[in-house]
Protein backbone atom coordinates (compact mmCIF):
# COMPACT_ATOMS: atom_id res chain seq x y z
CA UNK A 1 0.00 0.00 0.00
CA UNK A 2 1.00 3.58 -0.54
CA UNK A 3 1.91 5.40 2.68
CA UNK A 4 -1.18 7.46 2.92
CA UNK A 5 -3.04 4.49 2.55
CA UNK A 6 -1.55 2.07 5.79
CA UNK A 7 -1.34 5.45 7.39
CA UNK A 8 -5.27 4.91 7.76
CA UNK A 9 -5.22 1.45 8.37
CA UNK A 10 -2.17 -0.20 10.01
CA UNK A 11 -2.18 -1.87 12.73
CA UNK A 12 -6.13 -2.61 13.37
CA UNK A 13 -9.12 -3.04 10.92
CA UNK A 14 -12.06 -3.72 12.90
CA UNK A 15 -13.03 -5.20 16.33
CA UNK A 16 -13.77 -8.82 16.10
CA UNK A 17 -16.79 -8.94 18.30
CA UNK A 18 -18.96 -5.24 17.50
CA UNK A 19 -16.91 -4.47 14.39
CA UNK A 20 -15.59 -0.99 15.74
CA UNK A 21 -13.28 0.19 13.30
CA UNK A 22 -11.31 1.73 16.18
CA UNK A 23 -9.81 -0.14 18.53
CA UNK A 24 -11.34 -0.12 22.08
CA UNK A 25 -9.76 1.32 25.08
CA UNK A 26 -8.76 -1.57 27.58
CA UNK A 27 -8.72 -0.08 30.90
CA UNK A 28 -7.56 -3.07 32.86
CA UNK A 29 -4.53 -4.09 34.67
CA UNK A 30 -5.60 -7.97 34.55
CA UNK A 31 -7.04 -10.76 32.37
CA UNK A 32 -8.59 -13.69 33.79
CA UNK A 33 -7.24 -16.93 32.86
CA UNK A 34 -9.04 -19.98 31.83
CA UNK A 35 -7.17 -22.12 33.79
CA UNK A 36 -3.49 -21.20 35.63
CA UNK A 37 -0.92 -20.59 33.00
CA UNK A 38 -3.89 -20.55 30.13
CA UNK A 39 -4.55 -17.10 28.87
CA UNK A 40 -6.03 -15.12 26.22
CA UNK A 41 -2.51 -14.18 25.51
CA UNK A 42 -2.50 -11.16 27.94
CA UNK A 43 -1.64 -11.55 31.28
CA UNK A 44 -1.12 -8.16 32.88
CA UNK A 45 -0.83 -4.99 31.14
CA UNK A 46 2.56 -3.77 31.43
CA UNK A 47 3.57 -7.09 29.44
CA UNK A 48 0.97 -6.29 26.51
CA UNK A 49 -2.46 -4.57 26.42
CA UNK A 50 -4.92 -5.11 23.69
CA UNK A 51 -5.29 -1.11 23.05
CA UNK A 52 -0.86 -1.23 22.69
CA UNK A 53 -0.60 -4.42 20.55
CA UNK A 54 -2.41 -2.36 17.55
CA UNK A 55 -0.38 0.43 18.17
CA UNK A 56 3.11 -1.44 17.75
CA UNK A 57 1.21 -2.92 14.99
CA UNK A 58 0.34 0.42 13.62
CA UNK A 59 4.83 1.64 13.87
CA UNK A 60 6.24 -1.49 12.41
CA UNK A 61 4.07 -1.09 9.05
CA UNK A 62 4.64 2.39 8.93
CA UNK A 63 8.19 2.52 9.23
CA UNK A 64 8.78 -1.01 7.00
CA UNK A 65 10.12 -2.73 9.49
CA UNK A 66 8.28 -6.64 11.55
CA UNK A 67 8.81 -5.47 14.75
CA UNK A 68 7.36 -2.69 16.77
CA UNK A 69 7.26 -1.65 20.71
CA UNK A 70 5.98 1.27 22.33
CA UNK A 71 7.33 3.12 25.69
CA UNK A 72 6.25 5.74 28.12
CA UNK A 73 8.93 8.71 26.41
CA UNK A 74 11.38 8.71 23.63
CA UNK A 75 13.92 9.17 25.90
CA UNK A 76 12.84 6.02 28.09
CA UNK A 77 13.17 4.50 24.08
CA UNK A 78 16.52 5.25 23.92
CA UNK A 79 16.98 3.89 27.28
CA UNK A 80 15.70 0.64 26.26
CA UNK A 81 18.18 0.39 23.73
CA UNK A 82 21.15 1.43 26.03
CA UNK A 83 19.66 -0.93 28.81
CA UNK A 84 20.99 -3.60 25.81
CA UNK A 85 24.72 -2.87 26.07
CA UNK A 86 26.85 -3.80 29.46
CA UNK A 87 29.55 -1.75 31.04
CA UNK A 88 32.96 -1.05 28.71
CA UNK A 89 30.61 -1.00 25.84
CA UNK A 90 30.80 1.97 23.08
CA UNK A 91 28.68 4.29 21.27
CA UNK A 92 29.34 6.17 18.91
CA UNK A 93 26.80 9.39 18.64
CA UNK A 94 26.51 12.75 16.85
CA UNK A 95 27.46 15.22 18.43
CA UNK A 96 24.35 17.82 17.59
CA UNK A 97 21.50 15.70 19.62
CA UNK A 98 18.42 16.26 21.38
CA UNK A 99 19.61 18.07 24.70
CA UNK A 100 17.51 15.18 26.49
CA UNK A 101 19.69 12.44 24.72
CA UNK A 102 22.88 14.02 25.43
CA UNK A 103 21.93 14.29 29.26
CA UNK A 104 20.96 10.75 29.16
CA UNK A 105 24.13 9.88 27.80
CA UNK A 106 26.21 11.65 29.75
CA UNK A 107 24.75 12.08 33.25
CA UNK A 108 23.32 8.43 33.33
CA UNK A 109 24.61 5.75 30.69
CA UNK A 110 27.95 7.02 31.78
CA UNK A 111 27.18 6.36 35.17
CA UNK A 112 26.04 2.42 34.47
CA UNK A 113 29.95 2.62 32.80
CA UNK A 114 28.73 2.90 28.73
CA UNK A 115 31.57 4.77 27.01
CA UNK A 116 30.73 7.67 24.22
CA UNK A 117 32.38 9.17 21.43
CA UNK A 118 30.77 12.54 19.43
CA UNK A 119 30.87 12.87 15.52
CA UNK A 120 29.54 14.97 12.76
CA UNK A 121 29.62 11.95 11.26
CA UNK A 122 29.72 14.06 8.15
CA UNK A 123 33.86 12.32 7.31
CA UNK A 124 33.39 8.13 6.64
CA UNK A 125 37.16 8.49 7.49
CA UNK A 126 36.66 10.31 11.03
CA UNK A 127 33.41 7.56 12.09
CA UNK A 128 35.70 4.74 10.93
CA UNK A 129 38.69 6.06 13.51
CA UNK A 130 36.17 6.36 15.87
CA UNK A 131 35.17 2.81 15.74
CA UNK A 132 36.42 0.47 18.52
CA UNK A 133 36.31 -2.82 19.29
CA UNK A 134 34.30 -2.63 21.97
CA UNK A 135 31.34 -0.19 20.05
CA UNK A 136 28.11 -1.54 19.62
CA UNK A 137 26.25 1.07 18.25
CA UNK A 138 26.20 3.94 16.11
CA UNK A 139 23.42 6.16 17.41
CA UNK A 140 22.54 9.68 14.64
CA UNK A 141 19.32 11.95 14.46
CA UNK A 142 18.70 12.83 11.08
CA UNK A 143 18.23 16.00 10.33
CA UNK A 144 19.98 16.69 13.75
CA UNK A 145 17.86 18.70 16.67
CA UNK A 146 18.15 21.60 16.10
CA UNK A 147 20.87 22.25 13.53
CA UNK A 148 18.97 20.19 10.93
CA UNK A 149 21.94 18.57 9.63
CA UNK A 150 21.42 15.01 7.91
CA UNK A 151 23.50 12.09 8.26
CA UNK A 152 23.60 10.26 5.23
CA UNK A 153 22.21 6.90 6.17
CA UNK A 154 22.98 4.20 3.62
CA UNK A 155 26.67 5.44 4.08
CA UNK A 156 26.98 5.46 7.65
CA UNK A 157 25.44 1.58 7.74
CA UNK A 158 27.58 0.60 5.45
CA UNK A 159 30.41 1.11 8.17
CA UNK A 160 28.73 -0.03 10.80
CA UNK A 161 28.02 -3.38 9.31
CA UNK A 162 31.32 -3.23 7.70
CA UNK A 163 32.41 -3.28 11.37
CA UNK A 164 30.12 -5.37 13.08
CA UNK A 165 27.92 -2.16 14.60
CA UNK A 166 24.25 -1.41 14.39
CA UNK A 167 23.39 1.52 13.44
CA UNK A 168 20.24 3.68 15.05
CA UNK A 169 18.67 6.48 13.84
CA UNK A 170 16.15 9.35 15.66
CA UNK A 171 13.48 9.64 12.86
CA UNK A 172 11.15 11.69 14.77
CA UNK A 173 12.13 15.03 12.96
CA UNK A 174 11.20 13.22 9.68
CA UNK A 175 8.41 10.87 10.61
CA UNK A 176 7.93 7.41 8.92
CA UNK A 177 5.97 9.33 6.27
CA UNK A 178 8.96 11.30 4.77
CA UNK A 179 12.14 8.85 5.39
CA UNK A 180 12.15 5.28 6.47
CA UNK A 181 15.83 4.77 7.72
CA UNK A 182 15.47 0.71 7.49
CA UNK A 183 15.46 0.74 3.98
CA UNK A 184 18.56 2.02 3.87
CA UNK A 185 20.39 0.24 6.17
CA UNK A 186 19.67 1.76 9.96
CA UNK A 187 19.01 -1.92 12.47
CA UNK A 188 16.83 0.65 14.41
CA UNK A 189 14.45 3.29 14.13
CA UNK A 190 13.29 5.39 17.37
CA UNK A 191 10.49 8.03 17.56
CA UNK A 192 9.53 10.72 19.83
CA UNK A 193 6.08 9.23 19.36
CA UNK A 194 4.97 12.82 21.04
CA UNK A 195 5.88 14.97 18.48
CA UNK A 196 4.63 14.34 15.03
CA UNK A 197 3.13 10.92 15.06
CA UNK A 198 0.81 11.81 17.89
CA UNK A 199 0.46 15.42 16.29
CA UNK A 200 -1.72 17.32 18.79
CA UNK A 201 0.24 17.88 21.97
CA UNK A 202 -1.41 15.67 24.32
CA UNK A 203 0.69 12.87 24.40
CA UNK A 204 4.38 11.81 25.48
CA UNK A 205 5.44 8.58 24.28
CA UNK A 206 8.62 7.07 22.64
CA UNK A 207 8.49 3.93 19.97
CA UNK A 208 11.39 2.01 18.54
CA UNK A 209 11.39 -0.16 15.03
CA UNK A 210 13.65 -3.52 13.78
CA UNK A 211 13.90 -6.10 11.53
CA UNK A 212 16.43 -7.70 13.91
CA UNK A 213 14.51 -10.47 15.65
CA UNK A 214 17.23 -10.88 18.24
CA UNK A 215 17.41 -7.42 19.08
CA UNK A 216 13.17 -7.15 19.24
CA UNK A 217 13.46 -10.37 22.20
CA UNK A 218 15.91 -8.02 23.94
CA UNK A 219 13.71 -5.04 23.80
CA UNK A 220 10.47 -6.84 24.16
CA UNK A 221 12.13 -8.11 27.15
CA UNK A 222 13.73 -5.29 28.82
CA UNK A 223 10.08 -3.59 28.19
CA UNK A 224 8.26 -5.33 30.34
CA UNK A 225 10.92 -5.85 32.46
CA UNK A 226 11.62 -2.08 33.17
CA UNK A 227 8.02 -1.52 32.49
CA UNK A 228 8.19 2.15 30.90
CA UNK A 229 5.17 1.58 28.88
CA UNK A 230 2.44 3.90 28.09
CA UNK A 231 -1.01 3.28 28.87
CA UNK A 232 -3.99 2.83 27.46
CA UNK A 233 -5.90 5.93 26.77
CA UNK A 234 -2.56 7.42 25.36
CA UNK A 235 -2.21 4.35 22.89
CA UNK A 236 -5.58 5.17 21.58
CA UNK A 237 -4.77 8.75 20.83
CA UNK A 238 -2.04 8.18 19.46
CA UNK A 239 -3.58 5.65 16.77
CA UNK A 240 -5.73 8.19 16.28
CA UNK A 241 -3.48 10.54 15.28
CA UNK A 242 -1.25 8.17 12.94
CA UNK A 243 -4.64 8.54 11.32
CA UNK A 244 -3.94 11.56 9.61
CA UNK A 245 -0.16 11.16 9.62
CA UNK A 246 0.09 11.47 5.80
CA UNK A 247 -2.15 15.01 5.55
CA UNK A 248 -0.94 16.47 8.31
CA UNK A 249 2.97 16.28 7.08
CA UNK A 250 2.23 17.24 3.68
CA UNK A 251 0.84 20.50 5.33
CA UNK A 252 3.71 20.71 7.55
CA UNK A 253 6.48 20.72 4.85
CA UNK A 254 4.46 23.21 2.33
CA UNK A 255 4.01 25.69 5.40
CA UNK A 256 7.72 25.34 6.17
CA UNK A 257 8.97 25.85 2.83
CA UNK A 258 6.90 29.13 2.57
CA UNK A 259 8.52 30.06 6.00
CA UNK A 260 11.54 29.19 5.77
CA UNK A 261 11.39 31.27 1.99
CA UNK A 262 10.20 34.37 4.06
CA UNK A 263 12.25 34.30 6.28
CA UNK A 264 15.72 34.12 4.34
CA UNK A 265 14.37 37.02 2.23
CA UNK A 266 13.74 39.20 5.59
CA UNK A 267 16.23 41.87 6.37
CA UNK A 268 16.32 41.66 10.14
CA UNK A 269 17.05 37.56 9.62
CA UNK A 270 20.66 36.24 9.32
CA UNK A 271 20.59 33.34 7.64
CA UNK A 272 17.78 30.35 7.51
CA UNK A 273 18.62 26.59 8.19
CA UNK A 274 16.15 24.20 6.45
CA UNK A 275 17.01 21.19 4.33
CA UNK A 276 14.71 22.43 1.21
CA UNK A 277 16.13 25.41 0.87
CA UNK A 278 19.12 24.95 -1.60
CA UNK A 279 21.16 26.85 0.77
CA UNK A 280 21.54 24.07 2.98
CA UNK A 281 24.53 22.08 2.91
CA UNK A 282 22.75 19.04 2.94
CA UNK A 283 19.98 19.56 0.10
CA UNK A 284 20.96 17.33 -2.40
CA UNK A 285 20.99 14.63 0.19
CA UNK A 286 17.56 15.71 1.47
CA UNK A 287 16.32 15.19 -1.59
CA UNK A 288 17.87 11.49 -2.19
CA UNK A 289 17.01 10.35 1.10
CA UNK A 290 13.66 11.52 1.97
CA UNK A 291 10.47 12.23 -0.13
CA UNK A 292 9.92 15.71 1.54
CA UNK A 293 11.67 18.36 3.94
CA UNK A 294 9.86 18.24 7.21
CA UNK A 295 8.37 21.08 8.91
CA UNK A 296 11.17 22.11 10.99
CA UNK A 297 13.50 25.10 10.70
CA UNK A 298 16.15 26.80 12.63
CA UNK A 299 16.93 30.44 11.69
CA UNK A 300 19.50 33.35 13.61
CA UNK A 301 18.34 36.85 14.12
CA UNK A 302 20.35 39.41 13.36
CA UNK A 303 20.88 40.24 16.96
CA UNK A 304 21.62 39.05 20.48
CA UNK A 305 19.28 37.86 23.70
CA UNK A 306 17.39 40.81 23.93
CA UNK A 307 16.30 40.59 20.08
CA UNK A 308 15.33 37.45 20.52
CA UNK A 309 13.20 37.76 23.66
CA UNK A 310 11.62 40.67 22.67
CA UNK A 311 11.10 39.14 19.26
CA UNK A 312 9.63 35.61 20.72
CA UNK A 313 7.44 37.89 22.83
CA UNK A 314 5.53 39.84 20.55
CA UNK A 315 4.74 36.14 18.23
CA UNK A 316 0.67 35.84 18.40
CA UNK A 317 0.62 32.35 16.27
CA UNK A 318 3.50 30.58 17.28
CA UNK A 319 3.67 29.79 20.88
CA UNK A 320 6.53 30.01 22.69
CA UNK A 321 7.36 26.14 23.87
CA UNK A 322 9.18 23.30 23.78
CA UNK A 323 8.29 19.92 22.00
CA UNK A 324 7.26 19.90 18.14
CA UNK A 325 5.32 18.26 15.74
CA UNK A 326 1.86 19.46 17.10
CA UNK A 327 -0.84 20.71 14.29
CA UNK A 328 -0.15 24.36 16.24
CA UNK A 329 3.14 26.38 15.27
CA UNK A 330 5.52 26.32 18.16
CA UNK A 331 8.90 28.59 18.67
CA UNK A 332 11.66 28.30 21.19
CA UNK A 333 15.18 29.45 22.02
CA UNK A 334 17.07 26.09 22.39
CA UNK A 335 19.87 27.84 24.70
CA UNK A 336 17.57 28.71 27.25
CA UNK A 337 15.32 25.97 26.38
CA UNK A 338 15.37 22.19 24.94
CA UNK A 339 19.55 22.60 24.73
CA UNK A 340 19.87 24.34 27.90
CA UNK A 341 21.34 20.90 29.39
CA UNK A 342 24.28 20.78 26.86
CA UNK A 343 27.29 22.52 28.32
CA UNK A 344 27.95 26.37 27.17
CA UNK A 345 30.80 25.29 25.23
CA UNK A 346 29.19 22.13 23.33
CA UNK A 347 26.29 24.75 22.05
CA UNK A 348 28.92 27.76 21.47
CA UNK A 349 30.38 24.86 19.06
CA UNK A 350 27.55 23.70 17.48
CA UNK A 351 26.26 27.10 16.65
CA UNK A 352 23.44 27.43 19.77
CA UNK A 353 23.89 31.05 20.09
CA UNK A 354 21.75 33.81 21.66
CA UNK A 355 20.59 34.63 18.51
CA UNK A 356 19.55 31.17 17.40
CA UNK A 357 15.94 30.29 17.25
CA UNK A 358 13.89 26.69 16.42
CA UNK A 359 10.69 26.87 14.62
CA UNK A 360 7.97 23.69 14.37
CA UNK A 361 5.75 24.84 11.42
CA UNK A 362 1.87 23.83 12.51
CA UNK A 363 -0.92 22.95 9.35
CA UNK A 364 -2.17 26.43 9.94
CA UNK A 365 -1.88 28.65 6.61
CA UNK A 366 1.84 29.98 6.04
CA UNK A 367 0.57 33.74 4.70
CA UNK A 368 -0.91 33.51 8.33
CA UNK A 369 2.34 32.24 9.81
CA UNK A 370 4.72 34.70 7.78
CA UNK A 371 2.86 37.69 8.34
CA UNK A 372 2.63 36.94 12.45
CA UNK A 373 6.57 36.25 12.36
CA UNK A 374 6.80 39.69 10.53
CA UNK A 375 5.24 41.78 12.77
CA UNK A 376 6.95 40.20 15.70
CA UNK A 377 10.64 41.15 13.43
CA UNK A 378 8.81 44.49 13.72
CA UNK A 379 9.50 44.79 16.79
CA UNK A 380 12.88 44.48 16.88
Amino acid sequence: MKPETTAVHAGFESESATGAVMPPVYFTSTYAQRAPGETTGYEYSRTDNPTRTPLQAALAELEGGKHGLVFGSGLSAIDAVLNTLKSGDHVVAGNDLYGGTYRLFEKVAKNRGIEFSYSTLQSEEELRSLIRPNTKWIWAESPTNPMLRLADIQKIAKVAHESGVKLGIDNTFMSPMLQNPLSLGADLVMHSITKYINGHSDVVMGGLVTNDDDLYQQLKFLQNSVGAVPGPMDCFLVLRGIRTLAVRMKQHTVGAMTVAEFLEKHPKVDSVIYPGLQSHPDHELAKRQASGFGGMISFYLKGGIEESKTFLGALKLFKTAESLGGVESLIEHPAIMTHASLPEENRKQLGILDNFIRISVGIEHGDDLCADLDQALAKI
